[in-house]
């Protein structure tokens, strides 16, 4: 019995501290649309019965398109690979790049817990927003970040998300900023790069600014849910 407790505790206690674990574990969270409907899920790993028993192979992994013709659709994904522009590593040598474990352990336990201090920033236009994106983010185009009269309440409502207080023409107040973590469709999206650009030129805090660079590609490509296109 007790050889069962101090199993059950390790188990507990490994889902609690290591990231690896939470694809299996599941992060909850709450979405709210662009209409401002809310919504439920549960972030992890997709799995189909169809692909339990795939062999990892070079057979089945990298033929001409990396995924053979012969995996079941549910498996393997399809995407564009001839436009954008790659982006670096390193944005800045002051902000961080995350990938997925490190998204899903800042949802978890940064903006799920805090989201007075913590916010993570889908830095794509809105339509690509409502197409789908990861559960719980928040929609900040990056456009938005930039002043324009004719834009102003969506100017305001960005940095007021952000949690930074705007004094006067390009004077902020940072004292309440937010820690966010950017990210749009992939290594080869310019959107949060110029999100975060834009942000570092006007004084917001550098080492609050944190990077999914893979964004909503690499998500999916490991099998992340994205939210359900909005009707």
């Amino acid at each position: 019995m007790q050889k069962f407790i101090l199993l059950s505790f390790f188990f507990i206690y490994s889902y609690a501290i290591n990231p690896i674990m939470l694809p299996l574990k599941g992060v909850k969270v709450e979405h709210t649309y662009s209409n401002g409907e809310k919504e439920k899920y549960i972030i992890e790993r997709q799995s189909y019965k169809e692909c339990l028993n795939l062999a990892v192979n070079v057979e089945t992994f990298q033929s001409e398109n990396l995924a053979s013709s012969s995996v079941h659709e549910k498996c393997k994904k399809t995407f564009i690979t001839t436009k954008g522009t790659i982006q670096p590593l390193f944005l800045h040598k002051d902000v961080k790049t995350f990938a997925e474990l490190e998204v899903l352990d800042f949802i978890e336990n940064k903006s799920n817990k805090n989201p007075k201090k913590y916010i993570l920033v889908d830095s794509r236009t809105k339509d690509w927003f409502d197409k789908g994106t990861i559960p719980s983010a928040v929609n900040i185009p990056y456009d938005e970040l930039t002043f324009d009269e004719d834009f102003e309440l969506e100017y305001e409502r960005a940095y007021e998300l952000l949690g930074v207080k705007i004094v006067d023409k390009n004077k902020y107040d940072f004292s309440k900023a937010k820690t966010a973590l950017f990210f749009c469709n992939g290594s080869w999206c310019a959107q949060s790069p110029r999100a975060i650009k834009t942000l570092i030129k006007i004084g917001f805090p550098k080492e609050k600014i944190l990077w999914y660079r893979g964004g909503v590609a690499s998500w999916v490509g490991v099998s992340l849910p994205l939210t359900k296109q909005m009707k």
